[in-house]
């Protein structure tokens, strides 16, 4: 199955580590310090203009990305869960 992230962005589930509220896992400098890493090793991947809501940590073939979605978290873990690609 596949996962719809937003804009013209689809993943495949299995790929899917982890969904994150970007307000709630900011406060912590461990995540800032990892999106910055990620954004330096040109890891992120923003889906879209509007200031994003969610972040996703994707794990294909040992390759890691980081997509920053519009789309909030709850909305995202529904959809995985739901085996949805709300497209």
């Amino acid at each position: 199955m596949y996962l719809h992230l937003g804009g013209a962005v689809v993943v495949p589930d299995r790929t899917v580590v982890g969904i994150f509220d970007l307000d709630n896992t900011t406060a912590s400098r461990a995540t800032r310090d990892f999106l910055a890493r990620a954004e330096r090793d040109q890891q992120i991947v923003s889906i879209g203009d509007d200031l994003p809501r969610s972040f996703l940590l994707c794990r294909e073939g040992g390759e890691v990305t980081v997509y920053l979605s519009q789309l909030s978290s709850a909305t995202l873990l529904r959809r995985l869960e739901s085996g949805q690609m709300g497209i």
